[in-house]
């Protein structure tokens, strides 16, 4: 049976206790800027994973991680005696990635934000492919043409107005069309004419 609830409150206490213990109790030289960023139990609380950082170079982060193996012990019995709980977890020291990812995801946003600036200067200096207003006609096709849209206009202003008699062109007051919201609960409206 496990209980994760205690498996994570078991990792935080361990964390701080592994956290304590490097920075009071270990003076091992060859510990360099040591942050515990977190610690993970097992469901069965039998094993420990803890993460860590190290500022510094290849060379610290090696010795670090030697002086860590070495001092494993030490504070497996340190969890032991301030957790108080039957079987004292493993102690597994793993180096934490968030650094490096992050750092990663440092690099690909200044290649987004250098790319964003190319696309910004081209687009400074661009116009576009057609003409300006590639709707806009010349005065004489213009007047011609803005009449034709009236009657159109007109013709479709009727037809939306309830079904008059004469606004639809081309078709009778309401026989060709269906019915609509205000044709009287869809029944058909009145056929004018002999």
């Amino acid at each position: 049976m496990s209980d994760e609830p205690r498996a994570r409150r078991l990792a935080v206490r361990i964390r701080e206790i592994v956290a304590s213990t490097l920075e009071m109790q270990l003076k091992d030289p060859r510990l360099g800027m040591v942050t515990v960023t977190d610690a993970r139990v097992t469901p069965d609380l039998r094993d420990a994973t803890v993460f860590y950082t190290v500022y510094g170079d290849d060379t610290d982060r090696a010795a670090t991680a030697a002086a860590l193996e070495s001092a494993r012990g030490v504070l497996r019995s340190q969890v032991g005696r301030q957790t108080g709980v039957k079987f004292t977890p493993t102690l597994t020291f793993v180096p934490d990635e968030v650094p490096a990812t992050a750092a990663n995801v440092d690099a690909l946003i200044a290649q987004a934000r250098d790319a964003d600036e190319d696309v910004r200067r081209v687009r400074a200096g661009a116009s576009y492919a057609g003409d300006p207003d590639p709707y806009r006609l010349d005065a004489s096709a213009g007047a011609q043409d803005g009449a034709d849209r009236a009657g159109v206009a007109a013709g479709s202003l009727g037809a939306a107005g309830g079904g008059a008699a004469g606004g639809h062109p081309g078709g009778t007051a309401g026989g060709d069309r269906a019915p609509g919201p205000g044709d009287g609960g869809g029944r058909p409206g009145p056929v004018s004419g002999s």
